[in-house]
Parts: C-alpha cells; sequence; structure tokens
C-alpha cells in the first residue's frame, strides 16, 4: 500500500542508492514519468516491473487511478526522469492524492541537482531558496523577481539550456549583478562549474548551450554594497541605458531596479539619460 517516491540520478548512473534499488525490485509496479527512460534505468540494475505512465501533461488525468491501486493494497514506486520527483517534476498532485487518501507515503531519498549546486557554490549564505523554472510569462517572471529581490539567501533557479542566457540577463537587471554560479550538466561527462557575475556569465553563454543546467546566485547586499561607489554608478548607468533602449520608460526601469538601487535614484537617471 505505502507509495515509494524515490529520487533516481540526474547523470551517473552511480547516484542511484542501494536502498532505492532494494525499493524498486520489492515494488509491485513503478509509476514512471516516462516509462522508457525509466525502463533503461531499471534495466541497467536488472530490474523488471510493469510500469504505469504519469506524463506531467497528464498527471491530473491519471492520478485518481493509481491512488484507487494503492487503496486496494498496491505497493508504487514513483521516479522521474532524473532528480526527485514532485520537485519541479511531475508527482506532487499524486502525493497530495494520495495523503488524501490515507496512503502512507515513503521518502527514498538520494541525489539533488539543487543540493550538489549549492554544495559547491562557495557562498557563505546559509539559507537558500529553491525558486525552480521561472513563468515563462514575463509579467509573472517580473512579479517573482520582485519577490525575491529582497532575500538575503542565496537564490536557486532551474533552467533550460535555451534560455539561459536570457534568464540570466533578466536575473542581472532584476537583482543586480550579483556573484552566481551556472552548474551544468551536474555528475555527467561534461559537467561545468561556470562562476562569475550574472552580467558575466550571460555573456558566456550567449552562444549555444547544451544539458541540463542549475543557477546559483548570491543573496542580496552582494552589488550594491560591495562594489565601490564608481563601479556602482557605471553598473546603473549600463542598465538603464540599455532599458531605454529596448522602449522601457523611466517609470517601469525605477520599478524594476527600485530594490537593487533605490526608486527615485533609477528614475531621476532615467530622464536624465533619456534627455
Amino acid at each position: 500500500m505505502p507509495l515509494f517516491v524515490i529520487a533516481t540520478p540526474i547523470g551517473n548512473l552511480g547516484d542511484l542508492t542501494p536502498r532505492a534499488q532494494e525499493t524498486l525490485a520489492q515494488a509491485d509496479a513503478v509509476v514512471a514519468e516516462d516509462t522508457r527512460h525509466s525502463g533503461q534505468l531499471l534495466a541497467h540494475f536488472g530490474i523488471k516491473k510493469p510500469f504505469v505512465s504519469l506524463p506531467a501533461f497528464d498527471e491530473a488525468q491519471r492520478v485518481p487511478a493509481i491512488v484507487a491501486r494503492l487503496v486496494a493494497g498496491e505497493s508504487l514506486a514513483l521516479v522521474t526522469d532524473a532528480g526527485t520527483p514532485a520537485v519541479s517534476d511531475p508527482g506532487a498532485l499524486l502525493v497530495r492524492a494520495a495523503v488524501e487518501a490515507g496512503v502512507p507515503i515513503v521518502p527514498i531519498p538520494g541525489v539533488s541537482a539543487v543540493a550538489a549546486a549549492l554544495s559547491v557554490s562557495g557562498f557563505l549564505e546559509g539559507r537558500f531558496h529553491f525558486a525552480g523554472f521561472l513563468p515563462r510569462k514575463a509579467q509573472d517572471r517580473a512579479e517573482m523577481l520582485h519577490e525575491l529581490a529582497p532575500l538575503r539567501a542565496q537564490l536557486v533557479f532551474y533552467e533550460s539550456p535555451n534560455r539561459l542566457h536570457e534568464t540570466l540577463t533578466e536575473l542581472r537587471a532584476a537583482l543586480g549583478d550579483r556573484p552566481a554560479l551556472v552548474a551544468r550538466e551536474l555528475t555527467k561527462l561534461h559537467e561545468e562549474l561556470a562562476r562569475g557575475t550574472l552580467g558575466a556569465l550571460a555573456e558566456k553563454f550567449s552562444g549555444e548551450v547544451l544539458g541540463e543546467v542549475v543557477i546559483v546566485v548570491s543573496g542580496r547586499d552582494s552589488v550594491a554594497q560591495a562594489q565601490d561607489p564608481a563601479a556602482r554608478q557605471q553598473s546603473l548607468e549600463a542598465e538603464v541605458q540599455s532599458r531605454l533602449a529596448r522602449g522601457e520608460r523611466p517609470k517601469e526601469i525605477a520599478e524594476a531596479l527600485a530594490l537593487t538601487y533605490g526608486k527615485r535614484e533609477v528614475y531621476q537617471l532615467a530622464l536624465k539619460l533619456r534627455g
């Protein structure tokens, strides 16, 4: 009857824990985001199990039937393509429905891209905020970044490789040119840990990028308080000029950069540069 929530490797198959292997072998069936992908994982370890498909696009429709099997007494193992289910992956709806049905939930922890990236960030903030993937709509992204900007904790994001440059550029505009880490292809053959300011990293990853990406941004205070006044002013002027060139109005620019530089200061500078 339990639902086992199992973390799977994010690249290196050697990261699947012995407990996870044992649980997969003993479960009645495996609930998988992609049965073909998870089938290869189980085959690598010599495990043969029937699968139940739970793709993200149809999770809500398939959950009731899966919960019914759990209530009927089956033990099911929930996995996604990589990492921990329900953490920026399918599974949250199933876990909630199982809890509501009185089904025991058993976490089987393992490798985590978030924890792996944080462990090598080198930033000293003891806290972190995991934001996952930023929203697709520009307005929703702006609102989320406005909420995150005041936090002194490290900020952790997932991003697709084809949006990395754009996201780094937006993060710099909303948060200031903070130190950051881009962790690409963690645990895989071409693993890369790129460090620098958000602006420098945006420039570095302006071309084609391959692989899964985690971005770690240091907490607030790393720009406005850490920069000397001349560097700070230069950074602000460059950002305002860039936004004016894109057609943004002084009021919009002031609101977007208010948390990093001060709304009145930005507004007056934007008026001056526009004039």
